[in-house]
């Protein structure tokens, strides 16, 4: 609901730049964050409004920054693809470049092996990445220095307009993770108790001192790419259907009704109630300042003597 009103506010002209809405794959981002604890790090890309809203950033915070305003998470001056940045969630980063975080992550575990912590350096990226050079670089060294390393590939098919399938000469994304004798998991990133369980056992892997591991979550946005793209020039309508028959909240909530837990009447107040919140967050971003441009400099942490 929260990436619905991103996109309405883009095609309402509200927006400045690209916008990467996260709309398909919310069982990714909620299944492995739940499984973490409050000191894990996480690290995001520019696809990342729903790792911060899993993280409990707040959505204000997120949304004054896609909008640019100076309640932002970055002051406004980081925009959409930096949105879940916060220091107090433990989200040092969100980068724009793909495939450029998980280096940053392999330097996170590296620390927490120095430190001796138990804590754990999560990281997020898309299919496209695994083909960055940085993706073998990070996942060799932290293979074997087994540093404390959650590798998350949410493989939505897509690398922009370009299909997995026309750019992957191994046999899956995890073969090519395994190739670095890294233990993988393959799952369906639609199923958030899938995720959170196999996450969770991941994570007691790494904690154990075992070093890295590698979990691909199969999904798909139903977006295009950013808020510029239709997709439909690529993805076939049949494909689209399929994956929609697989939505990621609607098998919850199905498994929620059939087990006593959840009520028609009860998702109804839910939604009304993040409706209400919505609206409100709305209206006061909408209406908060930029950041004062005489006080940019005081933001400036190093500068030539």
């Amino acid at each position: 609901m929260f990436e619905e009103r991103v996109e309405r506010l883009y095609r309402e002209g509200h927006i400045q730049g690209p916008t990467h809405l996260y709309i398909g794959q919310e069982g990714v981002a909620v299944g492995v964050i739940e499984a973490l604890e409050e000191d894990d790090v996480v690290i995001s890309t520019y696809r990342g409004h729903g790792h911060g809203i899993a993280r409990g950033v707040p959505m204000k915070a997120i949304l004054g920054e896609i909008l640019g305003k100076s309640i932002g998470t970055c002051k406004g001056l980081g925009g959409s693809m930096h949105a879940p940045i916060s220091a107090e969630r433990n989200i040092p980063l969100a980068t724009a470049i793909v495939g450029s975080g998980i280096p940053i992550a392999v330097g996170v575990g590296l620390a927490f092996k120095y430190r001796e912590r138990q804590n754990v350096a999560v990281v997020f990226f898309g299919d496209g990445a695994v083909n960055t050079g940085a993706f073998h670089e990070a996942l060799n060294l932290a293979a074997v220095w087994k540093l404390p390393v959650l590798f998350v590939c949410e493989n939505n098919l897509y690398a922009m307009s370009t299909p997995i399938k026309s750019v992957l000469a191994s046999e899956s994304i995890s073969a090519r993770a395994a190739s670095y004798r890294i233990t993988t998991f393959t799952v369906l990133g639609n199923d958030v108790l899938e995720v959170y369980e196999t996450t969770s056992g991941a994570l007691e892997r790494i904690r154990a001192g075992n070093g890295p591991a590698f979990i691909e979550c199969c999904t798909y946005r139903y977006r295009g790419h950013g808020g510029y793209d239709v997709s439909t020039w690529y993805r076939p309508k049949e494909e689209v259907e399929e994956w929609l028959r697989r939505d990621p909240i609607d098998m919850l909530v199905e498994r929620m009704k059939s087990s006593g837990m959840l009520t028609d009447e009860e998702k109804k107040k839910i939604e009304d109630d993040i409706a209400r919140q919505l609206d409100s967050i709305v209206e006061e971003v909408l209406k908060s300042p930029v950041y004062d441009y005489e006080k940019l400099s005081s933001l400036i942490y190093a500068s030539p003597v």
